[in-house]
């Protein structure tokens, strides 16, 4: 009986979560009302459900190379990142709008990750434009471009 590797079972963990959440979403696209309202994120889903799924096979199946895994080190140092995502994805886009809730959370993860340092000036307007170039990407294409409904509650 041959042994699975630690780095090969926390790919196999991590990527029957992800294509547990892509199906998840795909679900919940395919279920809410307006259908036109959801065209965009049903077709979005559904690539991100196949491609989860086909990596959750390749994991199970042990065709991908994993490297080391992740260790404790590297979890501490995603798990704010982690978290910030989990927040705006349960609470911040729908309570904020999605804009707002968008920006702020591009902002955070730009400044918390950015090795940048954080005491001097220049850095931090660094970080403000380019997190003004993504907001205006962003709504550049959804807004304007795809033209589909984004979350909108108190600014948005």
């Amino acid at each position: 009986m041959s042994q699975i590797s630690l780095p090969r079972v926390q790919h196999i963990v991590a990527s029957g979560i992800i294509a547990a959440v892509g199906m998840w979403v795909a679900w919940v696209s395919y279920t809410q009302q307006p259908a036109e309202a959801f065209l965009f994120p049903r077709l979005i889903s559904t690539v991100f459900v196949v491609l989860a799924l086909w990596t959750f096979v390749k994991a199970i199946l042990g065709w991908t190379k994993v490297g080391n895994g992740v260790s404790r080190k590297d979890f501490v140092w995603l798990l704010p990142g982690l978290t910030i995502a989990l927040v705006y994805i349960f609470w911040a886009a729908k309570a904020l709008g999605f804009y707002t809730a968008g920006t702020i959370t591009f902002f955070l993860l730009l400044s918390f990750y950015d090795p940048a340092p954080h005491d001097e000036a220049k850095t931090w307007v660094k970080r403000v434009i380019i997190t003004a170039g993504f907001l205006a990407v962003m709504y550049g294409l959804f807004a304007l471009l795809l033209k589909v409904y984004t979350p909108r509650e108190i600014f948005f």
